[in-house]
């Protein structure tokens, strides 16, 4: 027992020794560590200097809830006893998680990309401007076939040729890798946030808005094509009855005209006026229940428009990130300093150990 107490002394001396040679042994090193962390201060510095800053766009929005919608609810009851789906289900494929999948999609990424803007008077694609401030054709000088592929404002997506649709999924995952993010600001809110990062100021902004744009009205267009169809089909049978009726009350007022004083004893010349006298009661009829099931389609129609409500929209100047001089000297010296000691200390270990 004595002993292992000994040995375990004479293990923790040695280990305190050895650390004190090895301090020993990077303190005279110091001059070579210091020139390293200089060299890695003026390499810090010089990054700093090139590399260009990165703009960062913000647009946040809030989910529509579906919730509280009791009174739209009887209305669509009432509107399906005549045959009419009025819609005004819930979100599905569009809320929560999945809305925010939606927006990082390829579909939406590439729609928002060839949507055109205004850049300095000139009206051009997104994908046409990423292209161009990232000096991509410089990069093609070698590759003619894809030198001389332009995203044309107003092209229908349809006609890409098959080295258009790869350079667009190329920029699609360059985006969605890391520039991208959608994400919720509180676990327990439905706010959502889109922020793009990008060294153009012009393309984070303009890039954030379009893709919100994007996704309302696919929402839009999707999720309301039911209740649009309903309205349309309603609205022509309210008009096609209210023509009919209008033209009942003519035929009834020519009846009449064409025979003003009726012999008592000839009642049936009578039958043409009230025939058509019933008609009318019959066309108001159904046109107060067509007018009532319209418009309760309006409703359910306006509901439904739009998902998303933009609470922050980006504004410039955006935000600005770039690493200053002081900071990029600091941590370019701390690098190299780091490096210098671990390669000093390395090159101890494997000297004592082949000894």
């Amino acid at each position: 027992m004595e002993n292992t107490g000994d040995d375990k002394e004479i293990s923790l001396k040695d280990v305190v020794i050895k650390l004190k040679e090895w301090v020993e042994f990077l303190f005279s090193k110091w001059p070579t560590i210091v020139i390293m962390c200089v060299i890695g201060a003026i390499l810090g510095i010089t990054y700093a200097y090139i590399k260009k800053p990165i703009y960062k766009a913000q647009l946040s929005f809030a989910l529509e809830d579906d919730k509280g919608s009791s009174g739209l609810s009887a209305a669509a009851g009432l509107a399906s006893q005549f045959g009419f789906d009025i819609g005004g289900g819930g979100g599905g494929a569009f809320s929560g998680d999945n809305l925010m999948g939606l927006m990082k999609s390829r579909y939406m990424v590439e729609k928002a990309l060839l949507t055109s803007v205004n850049i300095k008077g000139k009206k051009e694609t997104l994908a046409e401007y990423y292209i161009i401030f990232n000096k991509l054709r410089d990069n093609w000088k070698n590759k003619p076939q894809l030198a001389r592929i332009h995203f044309l404002p107003d092209v229908n997506r349809s006609t890409f040729s098959l080295q258009q649709d790869s350079l667009l999924g190329e920029i699609y995952r360059a985006i969605t890798k890391t520039d991208l993010t959608v994400d919720k600001t509180d676990k327990k809110l439905s706010i959502v946030n889109i922020a793009m990062a990008s060294e153009n100021e012009l393309f984070a902004k303009y890039f954030v808005e379009n893709i919100a744009k994007t996704v309302s009205d696919f929402y839009v267009t999707t999720k309301t094509k039911k209740s649009e169809q309903n309205v349309s089909i309603l609205q022509h049978q309210t008009d096609s009855v209210k023509n009919e009726l209008n033209n009942d009350l003519g035929g009834v007022a020519s009846s009449i005209d064409a025979t003003p004083n009726i012999n008592p004893a000839r009642q049936i010349l009578r039958t043409p006026s009230q025939y058509r006298q019933v008609k009318v009661v019959a066309d108001q009829a159904i046109l107060t229940e067509l007018v009532k099931n319209l418009e309760v389609s309006k409703i359910a129609l306006r509901k439904e428009t739009p998902l998303i409500q933009i609470i922050d929209t980006p504004i410039l100047p955006l935000e600005k990130e770039k690493v200053g001089r002081l900071k990029g000297a600091i941590l370019g010296g701390g690098i190299m300093g780091f490096l210098t000691v671990c390669f000093f200390l390395l090159k101890r270990l494997i000297i004592d150990l082949l000894k």
